[in-house]
């Protein structure tokens, strides 16, 4: 895959999504979104990577949207550009996605890593909404996505506010899994991914799909929901496949099928 704004590159059975405008603290640009969007897509239908990772160039994951592009937007002109219609499509993203982030996680690049199912942190990261000092807010499910992790006083008290917050108080509200050392960011984060990466990789896959169902379904309907993934598992070679290891006591051979 070739980018402009992008360096993608595949270890082992993970698929790596750099953002590289490391001058511009990765401030994500249009063209640049839309080639995030097709490298997660592109990943999520190679057969071989069974992880996503997302990272930023430099000392920062994203200071947010590049400002210069949008300041002479008007309404007409962003209702038939229709911009968000790409960030949607992450949502049907079936791998697991995992985030590094560090530095400035700001406005777009915090709704960006609100897309990731993990986030791991390095010491001194700062997130923020920032969007409200320019006169605006999030448009990219920032505000959706904040109030469902962290509740709504908490998220209008941050979107109001626009002020930075600590990797410790992201790590207190479930934004981010956890903090590690800013030079042990990447090792950690790829013994994460390898680790999930031998992980069974339907169930995996069925599993983020029920989880997502829980943030918006009522508690029956999501139980019937989960109750239909967990039947499906055992039309797999995998459930088979793990179920016999473990009467044979040994590890079991997952292949995703």
């Amino acid at each position: 895959m070739n980018f402009q704004y992008l360096e993608t590159f595949q270890d082992d059975q993970i698929g790596i999504i750099e953002l590289n405008r490391p001058k511009q603290y990765n401030s994500l640009n249009r063209r640049m979104v839309r080639e995030i969007v097709e490298a997660m897509e592109a990943f999520d239908q190679e057969e071989e990577v069974r992880v996503i990772l997302l990272r930023g160039k430099g000392r920062a994951f994203s200071s947010g949207a590049d400002i210069h592009e949008m300041s002479q937007d008007t309404t007409i002109h962003l209702e038939l550009l229709n911009q968000f219609a790409d960030w949607d499509r992450l949502s049907l993203i079936k791998k697991p996605i995992i985030g590094a982030v560090k530095g400035f996680v700001f406005g777009g690049g915090f709704e960006l890593a609100l897309c990731c199912d993990i986030l791991i942190a390095a010491e001194g990261t700062e997130f923020a909404f920032p969007e409200v000092n320019l006169g605006v807010m999030p448009g990219a499910g920032g505000t959706q996505r904040l109030t469902k992790l962290v509740g709504r006083t908490k998220a209008l008290e941050w979107l109001w506010l626009g002020e930075r917050v600590s990797a410790e108080k992201a790590l207190q509200y479930g934004i981010i899994n956890r903090i590690v050392a800013l030079e042990l960011l990447d090792e950690e984060v790829m013994r994460f991914a390898k680790r999930l990466a031998k992980q069974p990789p339907l169930a995996v896959r069925l599993i983020k799909d029920a989880v997502n169902k829980a943030v918006d379904y009522p508690l029956y309907e999501g139980m019937q929901y989960e109750r239909k993934n967990f039947y499906i598992l055992f039309s797999s070679e995998d459930q088979k496949e793990g179920m016999e290891a473990f009467i044979e006591k040994r590890k079991p051979n997952f292949k995703g099928k």
